[in-house]
C-alpha cells in the first residue's frame, strides 16, 4: 500500500519554540516598520533643509529598512510560516534591498560635490538621528539573536540594517558637528561609507552569510 503523497512531502510542524521566536520577529518587524516610515520622513525633511547628503542618505537608509521588515513580516505571516521556500525568497529580497541604497548615495553626493553644498545641523536632524542611536541597536540585536534561532538570513539581515542605520545615525551626527567646525567633506564621506557598507551586506545576505555574530 502506497503513503499518501501528499502525507510525504508535507514538512513537519516546528518546535514550540519556534513559533514563538517567529510571532516574536513578526512583532519586531511591525513595531520598527511603523518607527522607519516617521524616522524616514523626518530624517529626509531635516536632511533637504540642512543640505546633508549623509542625513538625505540615513533617511533613504530608513526606507529600505522599512522594505526589509516587510519582508520579514510577509516571511512569517500564514502558510508561508511553514514553506520551505519563503525564507530563500525573503533572503534574496533583503538582499536587493541593500543594493537599492548604494547607487543613490553615490550620485547624490557627486550632484552635491558638483553643486557646492555644504550641511548644516538642525535641531530636527539632531533629535531623529539622537532616538535611532539609542533604539536601533536593541532591535538589531534582538532580531540577530531570532535570526540566528530561526535559521532565518532574512530576519538577521533584518537586524544588520537596524544596526547599520544606528551607525550611520551616529555617523550623520559627527558628520554634522565636524561641518560647524569646518570639516565639510566628513558629511559625503559618512554616505560614501554607508553605500559601501550596504552593497557588502547585501552580498551576504544573498549568499546566506547573514546569520553571523
Amino acid at each position: 500500500m502506497v503513503p499518501d503523497q501528499a502525507t510525504q512531502v508535507r514538512p513537519p510542524a516546528p518546535p514550540a519554540s519556534w513559533m514563538r521566536d517567529a510571532r516574536l520577529a513578526r512583532r519586531l518587524s511591525l513595531a520598527t516598520l511603523v518607527w522607519l516610515g516617521a524616522e524616514s520622513f523626518l530624517g529626509l525633511a531635516a536632511g533637504f533643509a540642512a543640505h546633508s547628503v549623509a542625513l538625505i542618505g540615513w533617511g533613504w537608509a530608513s526606507l529600505v529598512e522599512a522594505l526589509a521588515s516587510v519582508i520579514v513580516i510577509w516571511r512569517f505571516t500564514g502558510g508561508r510560516l511553514h514553506s520551505p521556500t519563503a525564507e530563500h525568497r525573503a533572503r534574496k529580497a533583503v538582499a536587493i534591498s541593500f543594493w537599492v541604497l548604494a547607487p543613490y548615495l553615490v550620485l547624490h553626493v557627486a550632484y552635491d560635490l558638483q553643486a557646492g553644498q555644504r550641511s548644516a545641523p538642525t535641531v530636527l536632524g539632531i533629535v531623529v538621528t539622537t532616538i535611532s542611536l539609542v533604539s536601533m541597536p536593541l532591535l538589531g540585536l534582538a532580531k540577530r539573536r531570532l535570526g540566528a534561532r530561526l535559521g532565518s538570513v532574512a530576519t538577521t539581515g533584518e537586524g544588520t540594517q537596524n544596526l547599520l542605520c544606528a551607525l550611520v545615525a551616529g555617523g550623520v551626527l559627527a558628520g554634522l558637528t565636524a561641518t560647524s567646525l569646518g570639516w565639510w567633506w566628513l558629511d559625503p564621506a559618512v554616505a560614501l561609507v554607508l553605500a559601501a557598507v550596504a552593497v557588502r551586506e547585501g552580498r551576504n545576505a544573498w549568499r546566506g552569510h547573514s546569520c553571523r555574530h
